[in-house]
C-alpha cells in the first residue's frame, strides 16, 4: 500500500477538506507526490511571468487571502517506482488524471483537471497544459 511523505501530508492538508479526501483515496491505489497546496503571491505571479500559470495572484484557487482559508487546488503527480514523477512522459499524467476524476466522480466531488479544463473528456482541445493541476468546482 501506498502512502504520503510527511512533506505531502503537510502540503495536502492545506487543502480543502473534498480534495484531501479525494487524495487520501487515490493515495490507496496510486503513488503519488502532493507538489503544492497553498501558493504565496511571490510564486503565483512568478508562476504567471513564466507561463507555468495563466493567472496572477489572488485569482488561482491556489491562493488564498485569509489566514483561515484553503486551497481550493493542488498539484499532485503521479509516482512511478524507479523512476520517480514522469515529468517527460505525459501518458502517465493522463492516467493518473482518469484515475482521480473517477474516484472523484465515486466519491461526489466535482473536480477539474489541468489537462481538461472544460471538463468536456476531449484531451485535444486544451491550449493550457497543467499536468499536476486539480480544483473543486463547488463549495
Amino acid at each position: 500500500m501506498f502512502k504520503f511523505s510527511s512533506k505531502s501530508k503537510e502540503k495536502l492538508d492545506q487543502c480543502h477538506p473534498k480534495l484531501r479526501m479525494l487524495f487520501n483515496q487515490v493515495i490507496q491505489y496510486h503513488d503519488c507526490t502532493i507538489m503544492e497546496g497553498i501558493r504565496s503571491r511571490e510564486l503565483q505571479d512568478e508562476y504567471y511571468r513564466t507561463g507555468k500559470s495563466k493567472l496572477m495572484w489572488p485569482h488561482s484557487k491556489h491562493n488564498v487571502v485569509a489566514s483561515n482559508e484553503l486551497s481550493r487546488a493542488v498539484d499532485v503527480a503521479p509516482y512511478i517506482a524507479g523512476k520517480g514523477i514522469p515529468w517527460n512522459d505525459v501518458r502517465y499524467f493522463y492516467h493518473f488524471a482518469g484515475l482521480v476524476r473517477g474516484i472523484a466522480a465515486e466519491l461526489g466531488i466535482k473536480v477539474r483537471s489541468g489537462l481538461d479544463w472544460d471538463n468536456d473528456w476531449r484531451l485535444d482541445d486544451q491550449s493550457f497544459h497543467d499536468g499536476p493541476h486539480f480544483e473543486l468546482l463547488e463549495g
